[in-house]
């Protein structure tokens, strides 16, 4: 057990100190603060400027309503009744005296159509904002050219009175599911990057001792399920480790910024609404799926002797949680209840993310849930067993490998070693 302890304490340690983690760490701690202070460096970039428009009116007549439509709107649009020509506007545009040039002209049924002249039409995000409001001109001259009331058309575009309610007594509310939804979002993100990263650094770590030939002692000295799962351990230390430092990182700038970051983002994660159930299961899904997926990457790795074999013997890894990865995404959270989804919730390689998925937007039995976490469980015993057996052999294999034809080879390699 002690030589356990050895192996998992040396790979934690050495991990830590290396410049990639340390740098990693550093710019997502320099990510999170910039986040924290997004609305500062957004100030400071001068986004807090109104875009200056100049407004040709040749009806004489729209340029007030359209004004007052902005300001009601409280669009961020400075807009100035020039009296000048249509090419002298062009000019003062192209030397960014004005920041775009807006004119109106009125058909022979007095409808309005306008033009807009900017340096770079592309990135003029105020042409939608000046286009809905000429839009709504239209509409009430339209309205008024026909006699009706404008009354009348307001009730025309009210939007209508849709109210969901779920006849299942446990079904979700859709506040509930808004907040879970977020939670999810999370949840994927944070297994997918998970999954890649520490993937890859058990993969890296076994392949580089194997370079320098430490593995034949190691395989040697101590069980290799022993030491494949210490250095599995050990990397998930290190990832609870890196996270633990954004946690508190990331608190302390909310802790900092509490009041100008209510709402925005962090209410559409809803993280403070959510239930305690739904966190366990998060980490409960996030451990397992970890502990899977890990156990595989550390099996494909002792197969490897040069590092630049890794990402081709990785691939299967990022291929299973890039299909659960899109699966979730593209079908889980906009229709949860999806046959699709169901029946791959209990495929284990996908069950961490789209199980965790439907316990967060779904009212689903227990029973479910136990199966799957089960199955999840015996897949990695299993893993274990047969990854055990691979990697035994695996690590006393060197030369050209990137095929997963290998297993074959480093199983017999793993009886002869007996």
């Amino acid at each position: 057990m002690n030589k356990f302890w050895i192996v998992l304490s040396h790979t934690y340690l050495s991990r830590l100190k290396t410049k990639s983690f340390l740098f990693t760490t550093a710019l997502t701690i320099l990510l999170i603060v910039a986040v924290g202070n997004i609305q500062t460096i957004i100030e400071s970039f001068g986004g807090d400027e109104a875009t200056k428009v100049a407004v040709i009116d040749e009806s004489g007549q729209l340029y007030e309503s359209l004004d007052e439509s902005l300001q009601v709107g409280d669009a961020d649009i400075e807009l100035e009744n020039y009296d000048g020509t249509l090419e002298q506007g062009k000019e003062l545009v192209s030397s960014e005296e004005l920041d775009g040039l807006l004119h109106i002209k009125v058909n022979d049924q007095q409808i309005p159509e306008a033009t807009y002249f900017a340096n770079k039409v592309s990135t003029a995000g105020e042409t939608d904002v000046l286009e809905q409001n000429l839009q709504q001109l239209k509409v009430a001259i339209s309205a008024n050219n026909a006699g009706i009331e404008q009354a009348t058309v307001q009730e025309i575009f009210a939007p209508v009175t849709f109210d969901k309610v779920s006849l299942e007594e446990n079904a979700k509310t859709e506040e509930e599911l808004n907040t879970t939804r977020g939670i999810v979002y999370v949840m994927l993100f944070m297994l997918y990057i998970a999954v890649i990263m520490y993937g890859n650094m058990i993969a890296m770590d076994i392949a580089n001792e194997k370079a320098s030939r430490v593995m034949e002692i190691l395989i040697s000295s101590m069980p290799p399920v022993s030491q494949m799962f210490a250095k599995i351990f050990g990397i998930a230390l290190l990832g609870i480790t890196q996270v633990g430092v954004f946690v508190v990182a990331g608190y302390v700038m909310l802790s900092m910024k509490k009041d100008e970051l209510t709402g925005g983002v962090f209410e559409y994660f809803g993280l403070a609404d959510a239930g305690i159930s739904t966190f366990v299961y998060a980490i409960v899904f996030f451990l397992l799926g970890y502990l899977l997926y890990a156990t595989l990457s550390a099996m494909l790795g002792s197969l490897v002797s040069r590092m630049e074999e890794i990402n081709q013997m990785m691939a299967p890894v990022i291929y299973l949680i890039m299909i659960a990865f899109f699966i979730a995404m593209f079908v889980g959270l906009n229709n949860p209840e999806s046959q699709v989804v169901t029946v791959t919730s209990f495929i284990p390689f996908f069950t961490p993310m789209l199980m965790f998925l439907r316990v967060g937007m779904l009212d689903i039995p227990f029973w479910e849930i136990a199966i799957s976490i089960g199955i999840m469980i015996a897949s990695i015993a299993l893993l274990g067993i047969i990854g055990g057996r691979v990697y035994r052999g695996g690590v006393l294999m060197y030369g050209k490998s990137a095929s997963i034809k290998d297993f074959k080879k480093a199983l017999e390699l793993s009886k002869k070693d007996k």
